[in-house]
């Protein structure tokens, strides 16, 4: 393929990642980033939701040759850990062969796939960039800088917008004909708390788990750091009662908390400190097409933000990545048909993992402690470990295989109407891994 010189807006997770891909592809490539060097500068805390690594983002990233070198930073997470009021817990395993996800720092990993990108001397990273505005056609951008206030325009080939959920690039777009937007601001917030280290270094709580205190309407989680500590996020609802906007104080907060989540208090001794400090922050859904204009291409949340709640945010903006490797790699004409390609590829599994995610949103916080959905999963598990070509269940679709997302929750939904049957059985709580169970479901299940 012949060198081109490309600009890619933003030096995020896929801005870093995508730069990666087409400098192995010996492309010349320029980011520009809207923040300070987070490798030198000392940028405030209390929106890094730690980041779930799953299947989908490894493959990008060994495929991108960096997989043992983000390995070393992860911890591994085999099962979710779920909390009650009393402090109870109860367990329920990830994959059914032992698979795990893997918690990663946001801007751990951030670094160091900026410290990579440099690396392959292909990739040059302008800091402090604001995006003035772009000629989408010609593939040229304007830049400020936040500081010395230089404009500059970047003429390449090809240009990039990797510049997050509210994209300067995509804002451009919005000015065209014919093109589709939606912005969906869902009803809950987020804020970022911790729980650190024993004295010891060691973690406070079991260190290869995602712990999950799921309360109905809202929920809080917790995701291990190496460091012994762990990244804690509170999923809230932001107006009624209770909700960020009902608690008007740090006291207001910890009292809640020593009702709701008294294990999890007892291990933040910064809980007002954190309360204060760290913002409310919003979860938006963004979906939009065509991500290709002229000379000019969108991908991960410039194109489809989703909410967290799937833990695949990150990971589909790097299947993003892989899916545009993949195609750079096949016998296409040009750059117009392999972005054209990507496109229509990857926007009906971006439209199905921002469902996705909302849908697991209801199951994280409303039924991972429910006797009920916890039964289901029983079942579902002990069948499809005996019928592994028959049945994968829907999380493992989405977080252990590389099932286009699109297929996973079409599955998912005939699972759902099956699983319906099966749970309406006399005296399921009973027998539910009898054969006669295991007959009904291998009967309803001919076909999938």
């Amino acid at each position: 393929m012949e060198t081109k010189k490309i600009t890619i807006a933003g030096a995020g997770l896929v801005g870093s990642l995508l730069s990666i891909y087409l400098a192995k592809k010996g492309h010349d490539v320029e980011i520009y980033e809207r923040r300070p060097d987070t490798r030198k500068a000392n940028i405030p805390g209390g929106r890094s939701i730690n980041l779930a690594l799953s299947d989908r983002g490894w493959r990008a990233l060994e495929r991108a040759g960096l997989g043992p070198k983000i390995k070393e930073m992860s911890i591994p997470m085999y099962r979710r850990v779920m909390h009650d009021k009393n402090g109870n817990l109860s367990f329920q395993n990830y994959g059914l062969n032992n698979e795990a996800i893997y918690s990663v720092s946001r801007g751990g990993l951030n670094k160091r796939l900026m410290e990579l990108a440099e690396a392959t001397n292909k990739v040059k990273i302008n800091f402090n960039q604001k995006c003035l505005g772009a000629d989408l056609e010609e593939g040229t951008a304007h830049f400020e800088n936040y500081e010395t206030k230089e404009k500059t325009t970047v003429k390449a080939d090809l240009l990039f917008g990797a510049d997050g959920a509210f994209s300067a690039i995509r804002g451009q777009m919005l000015k065209r004909d014919k093109f589709n937007y939606s912005q969906e601001y869902i009803d809950h917030g987020y804020k970022e708390l911790s729980i650190p280290a024993n004295e010891d270094g060691s973690h406070r709580m079991e260190r290869e788990a995602l712990h999950i205190w799921p309360r109905g309407h809202y929920m809080l989680i917790a995701l291990p750091n190496p460091d012994g500590t762990f990244t804690c996020t509170l999923f809230f609802p932001n107006e009624g009662v209770p909700s960020f906007e009902s608690l008007k104080s740090a006291q207001e907060a910890r009292e809640f908390f020593k009702e709701e989540f008294p294990d999890a208090l007892a291990m933040m001794p910064n809980f007002d400190e954190e309360w204060n400090e760290n913002p409310d922050s919003s979860l938006v859904i963004i979906r939009s097409y065509p991500w290709k204009i002229g000379n000019t291409t969108i991908l991960g949340d410039a194109s489809h933000a989703i909410v967290p709640f799937y833990g695949q945010g990150m990971n589909s903006g790097f299947e993003d990545c892989d899916i545009l490797g993949q195609l750079m790699d096949q016998d296409l004409e040009n750059w117009d048909e392999i972005l054209d390609a990507f496109q229509k590829e990857r926007k009906p599994n971006a439209d199905a993992i921002a469902d996705l995610a909302m849908r697991n949103f209801v199951e994280m916080r409303d039924l991972t402690a429910d006797p009920v959905f916890l039964l289901r999963k029983k079942i579902e598990n002990r069948f499809s470990t005996k019928y592994p070509q028959k049945w994968l269940p829907l999380y493992s679709m989405v977080t252990f295989s590389h099932i286009p997302y699109h297929k996973a929750l079409e599955l998912g939904k005939k699972h759902d109407a099956i699983m319906h049957e099966i749970m309406s059985m006399n005296d399921i709580e009973t027998k539910w891994d009898s054969q006669e169970v295991e007959d009904r479901m291998l009967e309803l299940s001919k076909g999938l």
